[in-house]
Order: C-alpha cells, then structure tokens, then sequence
C-alpha cells in the first residue's frame, strides 16, 4: 500500500541471538546485504506482516523469536529515481518502515532461506549489532541508523 504521499507501508525486522550479534542477510544472487523486510498489506497489521515476512525470507515461525521491541514511528527512506519502475515513479518515492526487534528463541538452525519458491536471500550470518549500518546501501543508511539506535536500549546483555 502505497500513501499519499508516495511512501510503501513496510517492516523492518532485526532478529538479535544471545550474543548481541545480528542476523545479516544476502540478496540472491548480489552483493548486497541487508536485514529481512517487506511490504504491509491492506488491512494486515504491523506485527502479521513482521511475522509472515519472518517465514517468507529465513523460514521463522512466531515460536522461534521473541518481540523485545519496535520503533514508535514509521522510519522513511527515498529510492533512487533510477531504482524505481517506470510505472511507478509519478506516485512512488520510497518505504516508510517500522522496525521490529526480535530475539531468536530457537536454534540457527531454523532459519530456513529457502521457504519460498523466489527466496530473497541465498546466504546469511551474525553480524556486529552496529556493522550493518556500515554496510547497508547509501539510501537506507539512515533508516538503519534510526532504527539500531531506537531498538538498542532493548537489546538483551549478553
């Protein structure tokens, strides 16, 4: 679902193991890491939309994770004109996201990236709380910047 004001409703997932490490996430087929994330739909709530994109992209069911968290606002970041279908970019700008911050309550191996017929990702690891937001895209830098820092006062001690 797409705002008036161009932006995609979207949620942003950040699963934490008992190490404070992060779970980091590759792209099929690029070199382009990111954390799990997708689109809300119409009439789906924040929460049922983090849940299905959780066993859409690395195989979770709602047993294997613990909410510690989510961001109080929608977080908003731009594509870049030439990133977005033709189709699209008289009403489309970017995502606006809220962030939810789980704890994996089951074993790394239950993530399963191949859950779907299309996988979004094709490898994965744990990851330095803070690194990806060294080594996310340009124009999503912010968001994951926003979004570690609102979710980090939750994050368990290891």
């Amino acid at each position: 679902m797409i705002d008036k004001e161009g932006y995609r409703e979207n949620v942003g997932i950040v699963i934490c193991n008992k190490k404070q490490m992060v779970l980091w996430a590759k792209r099929t087929d690029e070199d382009a890491w990111q954390f799990p994330q997708g689109g809300i739909n119409d009439g789906e709530s924040a929460e049922a939309a983090m849940y299905r994109e959780l066993k859409e992209e690395v195989g979770l069911d709602p047993h294997h994770v613990k909410i510690l968290a989510r961001t109080k606002d929608w977080l908003r970041y731009d594509v870049p004109k030439n990133w977005i279908r033709k189709d699209w970019r008289d009403r489309y700008k970017g995502q606006k996201q809220i962030w939810f911050l789980l704890q994996l309550t089951g074993k790394d191996s239950d993530i399963f990236l191949k859950n779907t017929k299309k996988p979004e990702f094709d490898d994965w690891r744990w990851d330095n709380f803070w690194s990806p937001v060294e080594q996310i895209i340009d124009f999503k830098r912010d968001v994951y910047e926003q979004a570690l820092k609102e979710l980090w006062d939750h994050l368990p001690s290891a």
